[in-house]
């Protein structure tokens, strides 16, 4: 990736090589592995939700304990889902994403003070 960071026509960095450059094109891809599959379950999950508290009332107001509904259950999930997702996202960017993207930082200001 050094070979092609510094831009030879005004000593500068050459940021398109550097976003074409493999390393970062698989940061991107581990991010989107990791992202897209979690984003299209929660989707489907709110949607769901939503269908159900249109379409399947009487099963969305059945009570589980006491004034407690399975509606109600499936809204607190919702809240409970995006927690568990931005947990296990805060998680897996720290121990996967966070180390390349500091390695490619650190390239990029090395080049930068070569430049």
């Amino acid at each position: 990736m050094t070979d092609r960071i510094i831009d030879e026509s005004d000593g500068g960095i050459d940021y398109i090589a550097v976003e074409e450059s493999e390393r970062f094109q698989g940061l991107k891809r581990m991010q989107r592995s990791f992202i897209f599959p979690l984003a299209a379950f929660f989707l489907i999950w709110y949607f769901a939700y939503v269908l159900l508290a249109a379409f399947a009332v009487d099963f969305m107001s059945q009570r589980v304990w006491g004034d407690i509904t399975v509606g109600l259950l499936f809204g607190l999930g919702q809240f409970v889902t995006t927690f568990a997702i931005t947990m296990a996202y805060v998680a897996f960017a720290n121990r996967k994403l966070d180390p390349i993207a500091t390695e490619i930082r650190e390239d990029l200001e090395k080049a930068e003070v070569t430049a």
